[in-house]
């Protein structure tokens, strides 16, 4: 008897006979089949004793159940003669027999050869049924080793990318807190702005006080006006790059929302495969799911799956690297802004100071002018006085000039001569007369000078309270708030 084994990995080993027989179409047939295949030709009579022994097998077969009669001795002739009835022969055709012993023999090989070709063809199903046993265990074990490695590599798989999206997240929450305290330190130098802008203010409001000709559009009133206008557009460019760094937080927050959000599912998937990867065939809590394989719920694939916590990954990096760069731009404006205001308080101080000393050395040299023009007054009252003691020592002497002339008036006749004390004293009276009226109009002169200093001196003491005004408000009003001007420090947000 040769057989031959063909199949693959899994499929059962069906062997080839050199004897035909019908194959049947399950391994093991039905009971009903084998019953049928041996009830026609055997009397089926059951033991009840026979069936409980262990080995025989009791699922398919059962024991045939014939008595076999021993042939009746020479002792027990009588008694099975007097036993058995024999039927009645009526004629010889009776007694004869129906098979002839050819036909027994024929009869029992037939049996012998069937019987051999069932146990044959039963020693070949046993093989096939071992066989199948062992190649089923042995691909169901295969197929749950192959399942354990896939979902251990799974599991490392979900590890790898849990822990790419840990250090990612960690990244992102540190760079978030940096963008955060920069922005605090940006909204605290904008607020340090605030004071030096409304000094400016006060100071033009100050100088608007200022009287006379001193109201003047000066240096300092453009370097205060320049002044203000960097304050302001320094603090327009760090309102608007506050603005940019809330949007960027509001992105960073989006971006570690979906990796916080990935790496949780991350973690639930981990824990559940490798729950998965440690359930053996002992473990608790296996049963029957029916129908569980053919649910498939699945919404990605390996490689969506992986280019998804990619692209997270991806834009978390990529508005990290906004972040960091937009913070870069915040510490070079403040520090841009931060001397750009500096500069510009210490141009505006500077030409404060240079206008102090300007309306100084011009009060210090209208004080010299004014003290001057008093005492030139001092002396002009003086001459005055001089030229009107002159006039007055004048008059006695014309009174007696004319009092001689009037006098020689009554000189009889021919006395009343042009002599030389006529003519003199007529001279004297005429010199007298010039001399009143030349003393008269220095005493006018003089006088009207006099006014010209006085007023000079009224204009003087104006400017020199306009000086003393202008000077109060520059040196000690503007100045005095202009002392101390915001730190680096504090400009930079750090104080």
């Amino acid at each position: 008897m040769e057989g031959s084994r063909t199949g693959l990995v899994g499929s059962p080993l069906m062997a080839t006979f050199a004897h035909a027989k019908s194959t049947p179409n399950k391994f093991l047939p039905a009971i009903h089949t084998m019953t049928s295949s041996y009830k026609n030709r055997f009397p089926y009579y059951p033991l009840a004793h026979c069936s409980s022994l262990p080995w025989m097998p009791s699922t398919y077969y059962k024991t045939a159940a014939i008595n076999p009669t021993m042939a009746p001795s020479s002792s027990d002739s009588r008694e099975l003669t007097s036993s058995t009835k024999l039927p009645p022969i009526s004629n010889q055709t009776t007694l004869c027999t129906r098979y002839t012993p050819d036909d027994w023999c024929k009869s029992n090989r037939s049996s012998y050869k069937e019987s051999a070709t069932s146990q044959r063809d039963a020693e070949h199903l046993r093989a096939d049924t071992t066989r199948l046993i062992q190649e089923k265990c042995h691909q169901t074990n295969k197929n749950q080793q192959e399942s354990t490695k896939n979902l251990g590599e799974r599991v490392q798989d979900i590890g790898f990318w849990k822990s790419e999206l840990c250090c990612e997240l960690d990244k992102m929450v540190g760079e978030t807190n940096a963008l955060m305290e920069v922005k605090r330190g940006l909204e605290r130098a904008l607020a340090q702005t605030e004071a030096p802008l409304q000094v400016a203010q006060e100071c033009l409001l100050h100088r608007e006080k200022r009287l006379g000709i001193d109201l003047v559009h000066d240096e300092v009133e453009e370097q205060l006006l320049a002044e203000i206008n960097v304050i302001r557009s320094c603090q327009e460019r760090m309102r608007q790059i506050l603005q940019k760094a809330k949007g960027q937080l509001k992105s960073n927050r989006a971006a570690q929302h979906e990796v916080e959000r990935d790496l949780a599912n991350k973690q639930t998937a981990h824990s559940i495969d490798q729950k998965c990867h440690q359930l053996r065939n002992t473990s608790d809590g296996i049963s029957y799911y029916q129908g569980v394989e053919k649910v498939d719920d699945t919404i990605s694939v390996p490689e969506s799956w992986a280019k998804f916590t990619d692209a997270n990954i991806l834009l978390s990096q990529r508005e990290r690297a906004a972040s960091a760069e937009l913070r870069d731009n915040i510490q070079t404006l403040l520090e841009v802004t931060g001397n750009e205001m500096r500069r510009q308080f210490n141009e505006a101080n500077v030409a404060f100071a240079n206008r102090v000393a300007e309306t100084a050395n011009a009060k210090s040299k209208i004080q010299a002018h004014l003290a001057k023009t008093l005492k030139e007054i001092f002396q002009i009252e003086t001459s005055i006085e001089a030229i009107r003691k002159t006039i007055r020592d004048q008059e006695p002497a014309l009174k007696v000039a004319q009092t001689r002339l009037e006098e020689r008036t009554r000189r009889p006749d021919v006395e009343l001569c042009r002599d030389a004390a006529q003519l003199r004293l007529v001279s004297e009276v005429h010199e007298l007369d010039k001399t009143i009226q030349v003393l008269q109009k220095q005493l006018r002169d003089t006088q009207d000078r006099l006014q010209v200093l006085v007023d000079i001196k009224s204009v003087l003491e104006h400017d020199l309270a306009i000086k003393a005004n202008s000077l109060f408000i520059d040196r000690e009003k503007c100045l005095g708030m202009r002392k101390s001007f915001p730190s680096t420090m504090r400009l930079l947000g750090c104080g």
